[in-house]
């Protein structure tokens, strides 16, 4: 059995600043809402995936759901989680191990860390090959920080080129009413934040928010059951680089490279093809090197590639047309956003709901990359409207 897969649902919970809810209730309100979505029943749903909430990720989230699935996936990478668990429910279903899976995700952040229930910083732990680096104090955002100065070094990128990210995700920002920040920057504003990790100031960083989403994946012989337009899944391809710094053979590229050249040859089509971009960007060089090694542009010219606002709605090539997680949303792993806004473009929702200027003008193409880690993983996903 081979069948072709769709999207044919997308919600999201509330988001933003969810002071009074768990993560429990946001998984149920973006459930809810992207089965509504596609015209279907709770009934209708054979298969659930999920990563982070829970003792038993997705068990538990799908017991408070009322789901008993007979598939079930909590593949965890980080933030790129959800393009590669997507990946296996399109497997799955193709293969007729189910008909219909809910991918889900929830998380309070932001209100957790308001209310003393965590801390900002997350250890990843003292044991293993991680040993050896805990005692330089080795960060997260430190070890893209030095990958970005890598990038600097070796090709000439700029702090201005990198502040234009920020800018241009801040201007789509602007058309999204849902967004957290929505208020235009500069890049002399930017640039003039207060430092977090060299060379990052503050608005090269992504947000911390609360929200949650849901993505409905269905065989080609339920999409007539729907009543939303499916949006095909065309290709997918996944690339696991390393966890270790000094495991990476090279900061100046990341798992996209492998990723997004398996999934552009299974779906096909090329870099050139492609109408908006949806890429995981919990740093502003995230969005750079990753567009890089999608082939968008050859590597070390992404500076002179974003420079002139390309990646802004009206562009040619809108990146993240939400905002993303620099401005609208990030409550954690936000790969799972990205599907739910590139479905939103293919399927012309803007438009059709009376707001044009959020529409990526004839879109029928969408590349979505998540990147999960210290650009340790990543899976490329590579979506139509036909």
């Amino acid at each position: 059995m081979s069948r072709r897969v769709a999207i044919v649902g997308v919600a999201l919970s509330d988001t933003g600043r969810v002071d009074e809810l768990t993560p429990f209730h946001l998984h149920a309100q973006a459930v809810r809402g992207a089965i509504a979505d596609a015209g279907l029943k709770k009934e209708d749903i054979d298969g659930f995936a999920s990563h982070g909430t829970g003792t038993l990720p997705p068990i538990e989230v799908a017991e408070y759901l009322g789901l008993r699935p007979t598939w079930f996936d909590s593949t965890g990478i980080g933030g790129g989680t959800w393009e590669v668990m997507a990946a296996h429910a399109v497997d799955a279903i193709s293969n007729g191990h189910a008909d219909v899976i809910v991918l889900s995700y929830g998380s309070t952040t932001r209100a957790d860390l308001k209310k003393g229930r965590r801390t900002a910083n997350l250890s990843f732990g003292a044991r293993g090959p991680i040993q050896y680096e805990v005692p330089y104090g080795h960060t997260l955002i430190a070890k893209y920080g030095m990958a970005t100065n890598r990038h600097r070094y070796e090709y000439g990128t700029t702090m201005e080129q990198l502040a234009e990210i920020a800018v241009s995700h801040r201007y789509n920002a602007g058309f999204n009413p849902d967004a957290y920040y929505r208020e235009p920057i500069t890049i002399e504003e930017v640039l003039d934040g207060p430092m977090i990790a060299d060379p990052f100031t503050k608005l090269q960083c992504c947000i911390r928010s609360d929200g949650g989403c849901a993505v409905v994946f269905a065989a080609e012989d339920r999409v007539d059951d729907c009543k939303t337009d499916p949006v095909w899944v065309l290709g997918s391809g996944q690339h696991a680089s390393h966890s270790s710094m000094s495991e990476w053979d090279d900061f100046c590229v990341g798992p996209a490279a492998k990723a997004g050249a398996d999934a552009f040859a299974r779906a096909g089509v090329t870099p050139a093809d492609i109408d908006l971009c949806c890429i995981y960007d919990a740093f502003t060089f995230m969005v750079l090197e990753t567009l890089e090694d999608l082939g968008f542009c050859a590597k070390g010219e992404g500076g002179s590639f974003v420079e002139d606002g390309k990646l802004r709605i009206g562009g040619a090539l809108p990146t993240n047309p939400d905002g993303g997680g620099l401005s609208a949303c990030h409550p954690g792993m936000r790969g799972l956003f990205l599907i739910v806004e590139a479905t939103r473009q293919l399927r012309g929702d803007y438009a059709a709901a009376g707001t044009p200027e959020r529409q990526v003008a004839a879109a029928e193409l969408a590349c979505v990359s998540g990147t999960g880690g210290w650009f340790c993983a990543n899976g490329t996903m590579i979506l139509g409207s036909a």
